[in-house]
């Protein structure tokens, strides 16, 4: 497929590594990810932005990739659950390590987005950005402390219809404190071994 006045190659870096998919605009950034580049972690549930199942980050905010136009995209840094990882680029992120202790998924479908989006949270209240249950008496530009109703907050855009919302809050809860939830010091799991990505990518 070529470019037209339909179609314009989009340069863009996903999870990492550069691509310039041509794409329709009218195509969607949901679509591009899995039709065109085979990344099917993001899900298609509502397809109006009300589910969540589709976050993926771009340029390291929550974006439902349903709603984004993918041609609107150009020179972004876009991040699906494909590409989460550890500090060291290897491992699985401490939200995937935490989600899988927790038994913070059911049937799995929205743990992609769920993923994607306590990961965007995590950044957010880290930078200060106020949520609407945040106190007045946080300072400015503060870290934001995440406490459950934080938590339930700021992953209210994300549907879990297997209603795993305890242990989803339990799992973001957990990597708040300062030892990575299921490592020791050694930096293996609780249980000896190393968790491998295919773990949590649907």
């Amino acid at each position: 497929m070529g470019t037209d006045v339909f179609h314009s190659e989009v340069p863009m870096t996903v999870n990492g590594s550069g691509h310039s998919p041509v794409v329709d605009h009218r195509s969607t950034l949901l679509d591009v990810l899995r039709e065109q580049m085979d990344l099917t972690g993001a899900k298609k549930g509502c397809d109006h932005g009300q589910c969540g199942a589709c976050t993926v980050l771009v340029d390291g905010r929550r974006v439902n990739s349903c709603l984004v136009l993918a041609v609107s995209l150009e020179g972004c840094a876009i991040t699906t659950v494909e590409g989460l990882r550890d500090a060291d680029g290897e491992g699985l992120h401490p939200l995937q390590r935490a989600f899988i202790e927790r038994d913070a998924f059911q049937c799995g479908y929205c743990t992609p987005g769920q993923l994607c989006s306590a990961v965007g949270a995590l950044a957010e209240a880290e930078a200060g950005h106020p949520s609407h249950v945040t106190g007045p008496d946080t300072a400015a530009d503060a870290p934001v402390r995440l406490t459950k109703e934080e938590i339930r907050e700021r992953l209210s855009g994300n549907l879990c219809r297997c209603g795993a919302y305890p242990h989803i809050v339990e799992a973001v809860e957990d990597v708040t404190r300062a030892e990575p939830v299921g490592q020791d010091r050694s930096g293996q799991d609780a249980d000896g071994t190393h968790g491998t990505q295919d773990e949590v990518d649907a």
